[in-house]
């Protein structure tokens, strides 16, 4: 005899297990959130003499991946989709999810394999009307436009590759709740994912996108997929870029960069050009400096305006960069660089939508607002590369030759950088180093 079957309490944003029902879940916070579920102890012993041990992992063999057919996604994938794996694509609406997967659609199957396109939000005329302007009408890929999902997995075990347009519109008939609540979408979720690794399919899940940047449903969905990809875009710009975030199989914080056009979507195998501006006029406020994102190393503009108000609390406002980040680095150069901002609003931008987490653009962003603030302009020809501490300090930062080799191939000749980073000087590069940030200040004079 098994044990009896006792009751059990989960969160469905973040996966917490209670004994108890609580209104509040004590991991996250969300109120209401927790759904009895029963629990079945005999059931973690059934079969258990029938589970496979792997006792050589040399003799495993490595993960079979389905390239996409466009060479920017499959970068950031690492190779491709695996097989029997789950990601899940989020995006802002109108971003173009359904576009870049319309074409990945069309193009695995132009390669010959098994594609499904399941659509819970649209008619089968309105998709055919998208893949017509992408001109993937005739690839010969399947649709189905169902909402309920046990009626698609029956479907998958055909299939190479599988994308469910959007998870938040997908219903599971033994979850209660509308589609979209955070019990449906952890039901549609679990499900989809042991039909593909039964079926070894990839499948891809599209997600949205709440007004506070943050995955729609709960935050365990992140947890359960394979890869998760963030694809996103300035509205008044063609340019949209595919963030790896997690990737079970590859390297994260890859970057793709598309244009969308009136064919859809086409990668730019090289934007080092894109983020920055190649006017020779020095302007105050500009600074320069290379970013990594993931393994591509990226040239960017950071440009700063200041100007005087007569409020009490000055405006701080930036774009490309975190708004906290922003706020520490003033903070650094007027203690530790001697040029202040506490009367001035100050405003900044990284040219091209870029967004800036890499540490090493810390000097150029101090650099670019003693700039504006002093209004001298620094030299167009250098680039700043380096971590900026609390002291004041310049520090060193890694994959410092992938920088330096960008940086000659789009044709600066001058870098600033730590000191203490121990890295010669390719042929036509002069490297000025410091160890301060106010030594660095001397650039402008």
């Amino acid at each position: 005899m098994g044990k009896n079957v006792g009751k059990r309490f989960r969160c469905s944003e973040c996966g917490f297990f209670s004994q108890a029902w609580l209104g509040r879940c004590p991991n996250c916070g969300s109120w209401g959130t927790l759904q009895e579920e029963s629990e079945t102890g005999s059931g973690r012993l059934a079969g258990r003499e029938g589970i496979p041990v792997v006792s050589d992992l040399a003799r495993v063999p490595p993960p079979k991946r389905v390239p996409s057919g466009i060479e920017e996604l499959d970068r950031v994938l690492g190779g491709g989709w695996i097989a029997g794996s789950v990601a899940l694509l989020a995006g802002e609406p109108g971003v173009g999810k359904s576009t870049l997967l319309l074409q990945a659609c069309a193009s695995m199957a132009a390669s010959g394999k098994r594609v499904l396109y399941v659509s819970g939000e649209e008619s089968p005329s309105q998709v055919a009307l998208r893949a017509k302007r992408l001109k993937a009408g005739d690839s010969g890929f399947s649709l189905v436009c169902r909402e309920g999902v046990q009626e698609i997995l029956p479907m998958m075990s055909g299939f190479d590759f599988a994308v469910f347009d959007s998870v938040q519109a997908m219903r599971h008939p033994e979850s209660p709740g509308w589609p979209g609540t955070p019990g449906q979408v952890r039901s549609v979720a679990q499900a989809v994912m042991e039909e593909a690794k039964a079926s070894d399919c990839a499948v891809v899940l599209v997600g949205h996108i709440t007004k506070d940047g943050q995955i729609a449903g709960p935050k365990l969905l992140e947890h359960m997929v394979d890869v998760v990809l963030h694809f996103s875009g300035e509205k008044t710009s063609p340019y949209r870029h595919v963030r790896g975030v997690k990737n079970r199989y590859g390297s994260t914080d890859e970057l793709g960069v598309f244009e969308m056009g009136e064919a859809g979507l086409e990668g730019i195998p090289d934007p080092g050009r894109l983020y920055w501006n190649e006017a020779t006029s020095p302007i105050p406020g500009t600074a320069m400096t290379v970013v990594l994102e993931g393994s591509r190393p990226f040239v960017a503009e950071i440009q700063s305006l200041s100007c005087a108000t007569p409020f009490p609390y000055p405006k701080r406002t930036s774009r490309g960069i975190a708004g906290s980040r922003l706020g520490l680095l003033l903070a650094v150069l007027e203690r530790r660089g001697g040029v202040g901002a506490r009367s001035m609003d100050v405003f900044m931008n990284v040219v091209g939508g870029l967004y800036l987490e890499d540490p090493a653009a810390d000097l150029a962003v101090c650099m670019s607002l003693a700039s504006s603030l002093v209004d001298r302009s620094l030299p167009r020809n250098r680039v700043f590369i380096g971590e900026v501490g609390l002291g004041g300090e310049v520090r060193p930062v890694p994959h410092v030759p992938s920088r330096l080799k960008e940086i000659s191939r789009l044709g600066f000749s001058t870098v600033v950088m730590s000191r203490y980073q121990a890295q010669e000087a390719p042929d036509g590069i002069e490297i000025l180093r410091v160890g301060r940030l106010s030594e660095a200040l001397k650039e402008l004079g």
